[in-house]
């Protein structure tokens, strides 16, 4: 499955060392397939977005994803992706980035026909083939009719897809300068939140965590200091404060790592598909791990 990152320290800015995937490990051996993507989005000072992608196409891309890349924000968000739906390109490559947010998804949602019908002018945001991006339009058009409230946004998105597509999965993280959201719908996939305060569990380390398989490690040595919030597909260490998101639930995160929950949707997809349901292409992607 897509592997989801993404972590708050704001308002302070950290610097912040990634691999997007780690060559110290072998990712044939430990994985059922290999990725098809890589990205990393974070803001820079002034607010403007950066984003560093690359499909998995090539030698030159699975380099360009092993590199250290350090970068400094007060958000980050980072996805390796394993395609369900669209080729490999950059345009298919996560976060995609609009209106001042980044979102990164893992999952499968479907009749993408109806979705593309339902967000008639706001397709004209779309650039690729994904079922993610189309999904994001469907955050920005929702955030944009709750007078720019995006927790309202996001939650009228889930709730819609839920109530009218088809559905495998709907785990998301989305970041903005100051904020961050991380929604795991239903239970198909795991979704970890972990807030951790200076230093960690042990009060004096820096931040250092490390995925299965060698997909994604990143060190943040201002976080022997600073207090964060992190959100992950799976635990990244041994610290015991990771917490599973429930079903359904909705966490935002605002600058001073004020946390806030709600279980934005009590109910199961009207559609829940399980992997016999998929095309093998993509059921392959969400059983990769």
């Amino acid at each position: 499955m897509c592997r989801l990152f993404a972590m708050t320290s704001a308002p302070e800015r950290v610097h912040a060392t990634f691999w997007l995937l780690d060559a110290q490990d072998s990712l044939t051996v430990q994985s059922r397939r290999e990725p098809d993507g890589t990205g990393l989005g974070y803001f820079q000072a002034d607010g403007s977005p950066v984003i560093h992608k690359a499909p998995i196409a090539a030698y030159e891309d699975r380099a360009f994803a092993q590199a250290a890349r350090t970068v400094e924000s007060s958000t980050f968000v980072a996805h390796v992706r394993y395609a369900s739906t669209g080729g490999l390109s950059e345009r298919n490559t996560h976060p995609f980035c609009a209106d001042g947010r980044m979102l990164a998804h893992n999952g499968v949602i479907e009749g993408l026909d109806k979705l593309e019908q339902h967000l008639g002018d706001a397709m004209s945001e779309v650039r690729g083939e994904t079922d993610s991006e189309r999904f994001f339009a469907l955050v920005n058009k929702e955030t944009k009719a709750a007078g720019g409230d995006v927790t309202e946004g996001l939650q009228a998105a889930a709730r819609w897809v839920a109530a009218n597509l088809p559905l495998f999965a709907l785990n998301v993280v989305m970041t903005t300068v100051e904020g961050m959201w991380a929604l795991r719908y239903p239970d198909t996939h795991d979704l970890y939140v972990l807030d951790r305060q200076a230093g960690g569990h042990h009060r004096k380390r820096h931040l250092d965590q490390t995925g299965s398989g060698g997909r994604l490690r990143v060190r943040v040595e201002g976080l022997a200091d600073l207090p964060s919030i992190v959100v992950a597909s799976e635990r990244l260490d041994e610290h015991p404060g990771w917490r599973l998101l429930r079903p359904g639930e909705l966490v935002h995160v605002r600058a001073g790592q004020q946390v806030t929950s709600r279980i934005a949707l009590p109910d199961p997809p009207a559609n829940q598909l399980t992997l016999a349901d998929l095309h093998p292409h993509a059921a392959a992607s969400q059983g990769a791990a």
